[in-house]
């Protein structure tokens, strides 16, 4: 059996797990978004972009991140050209969150890359990158948990909840997230005829 010192002790009494300057950052963080971004008008991305650069993020030009969205850690962010974060989003970017380019995450959606070892009696966090994939959509509502790739073109329905990769180019659906068919683009010349 083990004896717990007190720094064990500390961590399981609720000390805290990251350190003052890192909660301090995520404080300026904060206040910096409520009062410069969360309010604004939706076209104003740009002016949303500049203050998660200033923060430390790697955001396209062509981006958009509406002043709704809950983002964590903006070191930990990167966002393609063309891709999207949707109102109400949360992204709890304790490790690295990429959207690439044209990926879209939809209002309400939760990307959670942070959990903790139930088996570690320190509780400790474990973070796992996540990767939303080049022209992936995350429906509305849904949740994409640690260490998941949602692949190239996939799409995770509304409220789906992603605990393991998702394949490229393939529709999932429900908790957990099962694939449903595969996705097919359509283009102008195999579309339907019109009369």
């Amino acid at each position: 059996m083990k004896i717990l010192n007190s720094q064990d002790m500390r961590t399981l009494e609720g000390g805290p797990t990251y350190s003052l300057a890192n909660r301090l950052f995520r404080a300026s963080w904060s206040v910096t978004w409520l009062l410069l971004a969360a309010w604004t008008p939706p076209m104003l991305h740009r002016w949303r972009i500049a203050l998660l650069r200033l923060y430390g993020a790697r955001i396209a030009d062509t981006a958009a991140v509406y002043g709704s969205a809950r983002i964590w850690y903006p070191p930990r962010l990167q966002v393609g050209r063309f891709a999207r974060v949707s109102p109400n989003v949360t992204l709890y970017n304790v490790a690295k969150i990429t959207l690439q380019d044209y990926a879209i995450v939809s209002q309400g959606a939760n990307l959670c890359s942070a959990s903790h070892d139930i088996e570690d009696i320190h509780f400790q966090t474990v973070a796992r990158p996540i990767m939303i994939g080049r022209r992936a959509w995350v429906a509305a509502d849904a949740f994409v948990g640690p260490g998941v790739t949602v692949g190239e073109g996939a799409v995770l329905g509304a409220r789906g909840c992603a605990f393991r990769d998702l394949d490229p180019w393939t529709v999932y659906a429900g908790n957990p997230a099962r694939a449903l068919k595969k996705r097919r683009i359509r283009f102008p010349d195999d579309a339907p005829p019109t009369e």
